[in-house]
């Protein structure tokens, strides 16, 4: 009983803020998200409207477009990083010139605040003075201009983010790939399997728990990204790069409609859970056993 209660005392200031900073304003947001707000209007009192938020944003055809960019920029930018991450990964289990050095290098974007990197990706963007579009131009005699051409500004927010979260999905990879026993590959070389073998049946498996918690922490994070996009193309051109993030911003400060600002969050936050469940039950949860004819 003593045990329990030091345990609790442990915990409380954990829980407190946890509490104070996490639990209060989630139930604040799901009661402001159930009145029509707008503070800085003519009437700043709450109106209480029921449901008709969750109602409106069904037929939003600006949030339902935002809905359907940010999930392409989270599948391609998340399944990117796994790919590209377990490479590097692979490539520092090995002793090569320099590997210090790299690996060094390779992490430095982790330490950079994401609007700094936006803000850095917009100056290597801009046509006039940026370094991409030069050596693009001077190469390839491509003309690069994100603000003409969404596929650009979309490919280009893709990379970005590619750039910035990589390394911390060859760091979690790396620590997963070093803590593998050896007996069973040692055992696999003797048994006579080649490399695809090894990886598809011994290494794929073993690493499955790393791989979905790096697939959840930055699947959640590419699903409410704002300040590196809103710092390199600002949402555009028109609503190319206009994610879910970007557009719960710009109804609550600019449009000031906090209500309705405050259902879409608590829907996205509805949407990210979901979409975490499916990537769980997809990778994880064991398959019923085929019964013998």
């Amino acid at each position: 009983m003593r045990s329990n209660k030091t345990g609790w005392l442990m915990l409380a200031p954990t829980l407190a803020i946890l509490g104070t900073f996490g639990i209060l304003p989630f139930i604040y947001v799901v009661y402001v998200a159930f009145h029509r707000w707008n503070p800085f209007g003519a009437n700043p009192d709450m109106v209480y409207n029921g449901a008709k938020n969750f109602r409106r944003l069904v037929f939003d055809n600006e949030f339902l477009t935002a809905v359907l960019y940010t999930l392409e920029f989270a599948v391609f930018a998340v399944g990117s990083e796994v790919i590209l991450g377990y490479f590097l990964a692979q490539l520092l289990m090995r002793n090569f010139p320099g590997k210090a050095f790299f690996r060094t290098i390779h992490t430095l974007p982790l330490i950079v605040a994401p609007i700094v990197v936006g803000s850095v990706w917009r100056l290597m963007t801009t046509p006039s003075i940026g370094i991409i579009p030069f050596y693009l131009n001077n190469i390839f005699g491509y003309d690069m201009n994100m603000g003409r051409d969404p596929g650009t500004a979309f490919l280009m927010t893709v990379i970005m983010d590619i750039w910035h979260w990589t390394p911390l999905v060859t760091l979690t990879l790396l620590a997963a790939l070093l803590a593998l026993p050896r007996d069973p590959f040692e055992q696999a070389e003797i048994d006579g399997a080649n490399r695809r073998q090894i990886f598809w049946h011994i290494t794929l498996p073993m690493i499955k728990p790393a791989i979905l918690a790096t697939v959840f922490i930055r699947m959640m994070d590419a699903l409410r990204t704002v300040d590196e996009v809103w710092m390199l193309t600002g949402g555009g051109p028109g609503d190319a790069t206009r994610y879910v993030g970007l557009h719960i911003w710009k109804v609550v400060f600019p449009k000031t409609d906090y209500g309705y600002g405050s259902a879409i969050s608590i829907i996205v936050l509805y949407l990210t859970l979901m979409m975490c469940w499916v990537l769980y039950v997809a990778l994880v949860a064991p398959r019923p056993k085929k019964e013998a004819l």
